[in-house]
């Protein structure tokens, strides 16, 4: 298998982690899962243990709300075939809420691109095909308070990002991935 980065881009509840749990499953070979979640709450708690249990047990899982980078090139380091990170909006929220109150639109992004550098260099160091999970979310209203609006500008750049560095951009709609790149 060759590297290759494959972004998946949707709404919540869009399908997006299903088909790229589906594409990491029809690549074939051994596939590490990176997870960005945190259980803060026991709804969260609930999501997570949802999505270990409907991934297949022959996947290594490594945890990694935030070094995302670090912990992927770490766990390579056993090999892997294909990696899934999923996901850059959990990442986006866990390196964001981390920052010092008060930080502004433009520390958010220092930190988030940080991040994705260490992701990206990880990915370079590689030859898994890569399948990266994130929320489009510049297409709702804007967000009435301002972190929510540093948070959709910090994700949004992190998106047309990684968009313009993958192999393919799928956009999921409805369960459905449509072809963007």
């Amino acid at each position: 298998m060759s590297r290759s980065l494959t972004l998946i881009l949707g709404g919540a509840r869009s399908g997006k982690s299903t088909y790229a749990e589906q594409q990491a499953a029809a690549a074939g070979g051994r596939v590490l899962y990176v997870a960005t979640a945190e259980a803060w709450d026991d709804e969260m708690r609930a999501r997570i243990a949802a999505h270990r249990a409907q991934r297949p047990a022959t996947w290594r899982t490594v945890e990694a709300p935030r070094a995302v980078g670090a912990a992927a090139r770490a766990a390579l380091d056993d090999g892997a075939d294909v990696v899934l990170v999923d996901c850059l909006t959990l990442l986006a929220s866990n390196v964001i809420i981390a920052l010092p109150e008060g930080s502004d639109e433009r520390a958010a992004s220092v930190a988030l691109d940080q991040e994705l550098d260490a992701l990206l260099a990880a990915y370079e160091a590689s030859d898994a095909a890569w399948f990266v999970v994130s929320n489009e979310v510049g297409l709702g209203i804007v967000p009435a308070y301002p972190l929510g609006r540093v948070y959709r500008d910090a994700l949004g750049r992190a998106n047309q990002r990684m968009a313009a560095l993958a192999d393919r951009v799928i956009f999921m709609v409805a369960g459905l991935p449509m072809t963007v790149k």
